[in-house]
């Protein structure tokens, strides 16, 4: 017996060296435990108890991808650990001792082993007797209870729990106080899965509590415990309340300074053990330097509120001093941590909506003063373009050749011995208008005392004439409608030529049948070309009367025009020839021949244009309101024939 127990003895240590060796030939990293916050194993006999390794970890190498393996030893014995029936399971990197013993007191190694590496870790299982006469076990956690308020215990087995889901076995949780189990729903205690929720706490709710996992696992059913001293204190904090932020979007400008609150109210009394952090990327901003772009201020305690809850709202601050691109689009967290839980509140942060109204008023803007620079352009330079688009684009317009009509304008102005007759106004008539418009701008004219026939009758000269014309000037004076002569029967036989409906008196027509050219009755043809104008023009449409004011009226004046001329001078106004004199200082005849006639005779120069320039402002609109000379024909349906 002596040289068996001899051999044993020599053939252990000779394993555990052998097993210290390999380790030590393999150079495995050792890996503490208590590095990792996983402290030693305490168990009593005849629960389950669960060694976990913390080596499958991706803080050592990343296990999704590297291939391993894992060994079990007990240092104790320098056995390899491996399955057992009814008492021992070996799961990867975990051993779960299904019924264990006093004797299963000791310390176990986990060697990991990948294609380049070794870890090494050791870890310590104590199994202990509970004390004598108490169902407690003899390692103990510690919870504090609130008095007055609703509490809830945690239970510590967790790990246990979260291993056994990962396993798809199902487990029951059972309380006891003490000896004695608690009922679910039973007066003031509620299972809430891992919790055991007590209402309206008191100083009798102080003791012992053992929260018990029963389960089955490798055919056996076991069970695992822990228990929890609890004492009930009168200073409370519960869980935290973020108040703001309250998942919202905020909006704010590119490069300006945000600056958002975090209010926690925490119900408490005494000093709330709340930490308040904000988070953003999953990351806690710690910096509290002003000096950083994005920072935070210190928790602080903004007031103590005693109704209609206790507590205190705590307070931190975020801060970004000027904000970016990257600062858009993110949420940030407030976070509160507490013994009690963990409640956040969250914000979006989003750049502002471009302000809509600031463009589009720019762009109203912008058309209004275009608008009214186009009708000041087009007010001011209308004539131009006119002009200037029917010499570009003279196939927009008709050719006024094949109307039927002899000549592009009427000339119509005082007579020889008639009411306003002025040398000037026949000089202009007989000279200017001709030099500019027929022999510049190639229009023809129809003019009294140039153009009419000898022995032609006055009506029927002023009738065939105006209808053979497309336009008609009538050239006028201050003196034209307003000048008095005195009353002969003669002047009054004319007066009666012209009915009130423009229509020529038969009984007097033959009596007026005398040379249009010559001065008998020269106010007849004034008033019937005057009349017939009128007519045409304001009544039935047909002939556009232009009128050319050559010499400044004065209000006064105008009163005394006919309502006809006064009416047709306000709808359409008129062109004047006064205005280009004002603006003229040297001035000249329209002709040398007739200055020359004039110089020779004596007479005093006349006091009209001294530019007989068609680019001039006064024969540009004399221009515009004559027919214009287009390339594209007419429709014959459209075309007026002369009926003669």
């Amino acid at each position: 017996m002596g040289f068996i127990s001899t051999l044993g003895t020599i053939l252990f240590f000779l394993g555990l060296c052998r097993i210290c060796k390999g380790s030590e030939q393999e150079n495995c990293t050792n890996v503490d435990r208590h590095f990792w916050r996983f402290g030693d194993i305490f168990s009593v006999p005849g629960d389950v108890a669960m060694l976990n390794s913390s080596l499958v970890s991706p803080k050592l190498f990343n296990f999704t991808h590297v291939p391993y393996n894992i060994s079990w030893y007990n240092l104790k014995t320098g056995q390899e650990l491996n399955n057992e029936t009814g008492r021992l399971l070996v799961h990867r990197e975990n051993v779960w001792f299904l019924n264990v013993t006093l004797a299963d007191t000791g310390e176990y190694e986990t060697i990991l082993r990948t294609p380049s590496h070794c870890y090494r870790q050791v870890t310590n299982l104590t199994v202990e007797e509970p004390d004598a006469g108490e169902c407690a076990r003899p390692r103990r956690a510690k919870q504090n209870m609130t008095s007055g308020v609703t509490n809830k215990l945690s239970c510590p087995l967790m790990d246990y729990i979260e291993k056994l889901n990962s396993y798809d076995i199902r487990s029951s949780i059972t309380w006891h106080k003490g000896c004695q189990r608690i009922e679910d729903g039973t007066g003031m205690f509620t299972y809430l899965e891992n919790y055991l929720k007590i209402d309206r706490v008191t100083s009798e709710n102080s003791g012992t509590y053992t929260c018990t996992v029963t389960f089955t696992l490798g055919g056996v059913s076991g069970s695992v415990s822990e228990t929890i001293d609890t004492m009930v204190i009168g200073r409370y904090s519960l869980v935290p309340q973020v108040r703001e932020p309250a998942s919202e979007i905020i909006k704010a400008p590119m490069g300006s300074n945000f600056t958002k609150q975090c209010l926690v109210f925490v119900p408490s009394v005494g000093e709330p053990e709340v930490d308040v952090f904000w988070v953003v990327r999953g990351r806690l901003i710690s910096s509290h330097l002003p000096s950083d772009r994005v920072y935070t201020t210190e928790k602080q305690t903004l007031r103590w509120e005693d109704s209609p809850i206790k507590g205190a709202w705590l307070e931190r601050l975020l801060i970004i001093s000027e904000l970016k691109t990257e600062d858009y689009y993110l949420n940030y967290t407030c976070r509160a941590f507490s013994a009690r839980g963990n409640p956040m509140g969250y914000f979006t942060l989003l750049p502002t909506d471009p302000n809509v109204m600031v463009p589009i008023a720019s762009t109203l803007c912008s058309l209004a003063l275009l608008f009214i620079i186009g009708v000041i352009i087009l007010y001011s330079f209308k004539v131009d373009i006119v002009l200037w688009f029917r010499m570009s684009f003279p196939v927009f317009y008709t050719d006024k050749d094949s109307d039927g009509k002899l000549y592009d304008a009427y000339v119509a102005y005082p007579q020889k011995s008639a009411f306003g007759f002025s040398k000037d106004v026949e000089m202009f008539a007989l000279h200017t208008l001709p030099e500019v418009l027929e022999k510049a701008c190639g229009y023809k004219l129809f003019i009294v005392g140039r153009d009419c026939l000898p022995g032609e009758a006055i009506v029927d000269s002023v009738e065939e004439n105006i209808q053979a014309s497309r336009r008609m000037f009538l050239l006028y004076t201050a003196s034209t409608f307003t000048r008095k002569r005195p009353t002969s029967s003669t002047s009054s036989n004319n007066n009666n030529i012209i009915m009130s409906d423009g229509s020529v008196d038969s009984d007097n027509t033959d009596s007026q049948r005398v040379n249009s050219c010559e001065v008998e009755y020269p106010d007849a043809r004034q008033q019937l070309e005057r009349v017939a104008a009128m007519h045409r023009a304001l009544l039935e449409g047909t002939l556009k009367v232009i009128l050319v004011e050559l010499e400044e009226i004065s209000p006064s004046q105008l009163e005394q025009f006919p309502e006809s001329v006064r009416h047709l001078r306000k709808r359409q106004g008129a062109v004047c020839w006064w205005k280009n004199k004002k603006k003229t200082h040297v001035w000249r005849t329209c002709i040398k021949k007739g200055e020359d006639e004039e110089k020779e005779k004596g007479e005093q120069n006349m006091e009209l244009s001294a530019s007989l320039s068609p680019s001039s402002r006064f024969w540009k609109e004399m221009r515009y309101h004559m027919p214009v000379r287009g390339k594209r024909a007419a429709y014959p349906e459209k075309t007026a024939l002369l009926n003669l």
